[in-house]
């Protein structure tokens, strides 16, 4: 019976490895697989999900308003779909999020997305607050703050270096993202100071 699942994490955890080496298993076991990103800074209909270990593959791009389930209905009407795979499915709206549900659910195909759970600020983005609402499995995908800890929260950096504490959720830019612990995260964002209490009996 197929799923909805949700692969999470913070930034540079490898999720988009993972979505380009299980479509590539489906692939290579002569299945057909159909890939989606996000089309927040992309032209055109046509995108690349690229790891940063030089993995790509060319995949359809989503934008807010676009019936997915309608998308993915008429192609598997053409060619058999096995597995969808969504890059950055944080993005997605909520109601796209209902429609990969009915694509488990209608038409038997497994959806796995893969995506950011929380913004710089820490708050869920809309697709992700969905998924971890309605997937049927939820899956995390862990990665380490600088001090060894698991990170589970993310900073976003300026053109200047410096930690930005306000602005857009969503920022197209040559922002650098840096995944952190909860514990360095409110030091971070000034909600804790480095040498309080708490953070004191941490060490």
């Amino acid at each position: 019976m197929a799923k909805l699942y949700f692969h999470y994490a913070t930034m540079n955890a490898g999720k988009t490895t993972m979505l380009l080496q299980a479509s590539y298993n489906y692939r290579e076991r002569g299945m057909t697989t159909m890939l989606f990103i996000a089309g927040h800074y992309r032209k055109g209909d046509k995108g690349y999900i690229s790891s940063r270990i030089g993995l790509e593959a060319e995949a359809e791009i989503f934008r807010g308003g676009d019936d997915l389930f309608a998308r993915i209905a008429e192609h598997h009407q053409h060619t058999n779909i096995h597995c969808v795979f969504v890059d950055e499915a944080q993005f997605l709206e909520d109601e796209q999020v209902w429609q990969l549900a009915r694509v488990t659910d209608r038409l038997n195909i497994p959806v796995m997305c893969y995506g950011l759970r929380t913004d710089f600020q820490g708050n869920l983005f809309s697709g992700s607050q969905a998924l971890l609402a309605i997937a049927d499995e939820l899956r995390e995908v862990r990665t380490i703050c600088r001090c060894g800890r698991k990170a589970t929260m993310v900073v976003r950096l300026g053109e200047d270096g410096k930690v930005a504490r306000q602005g857009e959720q969503v920022a197209i830019g040559k922002d650098v993202y840096v995944s952190l612990c909860r514990r360095h995260w409110e030091e971070e964002m000034g909600r804790a100071q480095p040498d309080d209490l708490v953070g004191f009996i941490g060490r």
